[in-house]
């Protein structure tokens, strides 16, 4: 990135430096960056960022895991099959690299008074999931389907015992909702791929009386498509 570019990016994205990089499932890793414009930010669990992964100002979305008001920020980053700017930033980013990254945005994000939090997704929604859970107490109401590749994919996500999980090639989501059978009166957050999204949205709406406003849709990626963002 040439250097004049610099002071225009401070204005426009906050800065840190990467201080750990580990696998934290078979296709994920947990990237924490720290520095001093990231104290004090406000983060609502299910939020994202964009980082500069490449030249040309090249941004790329990925929730935030977790947050640390003091000053840092850690995202799961997945390794997807590809050679995008993206891909490869996710596989090549490390200890003592500086990373660009815009503020916390997005309105799928926790609702806490919820009397019942219904999560479903893949793998690319359960780095927001896992923000979320993280936040709920003991005594919350909870459940869901979250589908990986493998079950090595699987992310360490909070209260996940009550969560169902599907390898893909098996139950499609929509089915597994159909037989998770969730009432209406809670909140749902619906995240992944685009038509998946859609297809879980229209079970819920359609087949099981959710009121729409209660299901929160979120599409991370669409086959053939770079990004939703």
């Amino acid at each position: 990135m040439p250097a004049l570019l610099n002071p225009v990016l401070d204005l426009l994205m906050l800065r840190g430096t990467v201080t750990e990089a580990e696998p934290v499932a078979a296709r994920m890793r947990r990237l924490r960056i720290e520095g001093g414009a990231l104290a004090g930010l406000t983060v609502r669990p299910g939020q994202q960022v964009r980082v500069l992964v490449g030249g040309a100002l090249t941004r790329r979305t990925y929730s935030v895991w977790r947050h640390d008001p003091a000053g840092a920020v850690e995202l799961c980053v997945l390794d997807h099959p590809g050679d995008g700017p993206g891909a490869r930033w996710g596989r090549a980013a490390g200890v003592g690299d500086e990373v660009r990254l815009g503020r916390p945005e997005g309105s799928f994000v926790l609702r806490p008074e919820a009397a019942h939090h219904v999560f479903v997704g893949d793998e690319t929604a359960s780095v927001a999931f896992g923000a979320m859970l993280a936040a709920l107490p003991d005594g919350a109401r909870i459940s869901g389907c979250v589908e990986t590749e493998t079950a090595t994919d699987r992310l360490p996500l909070a209260h996940a015992g009550r969560l169902d999980w599907l390898v893909r090639g098996g139950s499609s989501l929509p089915e597994a909702v159909r037989r998770l059978g969730p009432a209406p009166g809670g909140v749902a957050y619906v995240a992944g791929e685009a038509r998946t999204v859609q297809a879980v949205r229209q079970v819920l709406v359609r087949e099981a009386g959710w009121d729409r406003r209660a299901v929160l849709t979120k599409p991370f990626w669409a086959p053939g498509k770079r990004g939703l963002e």
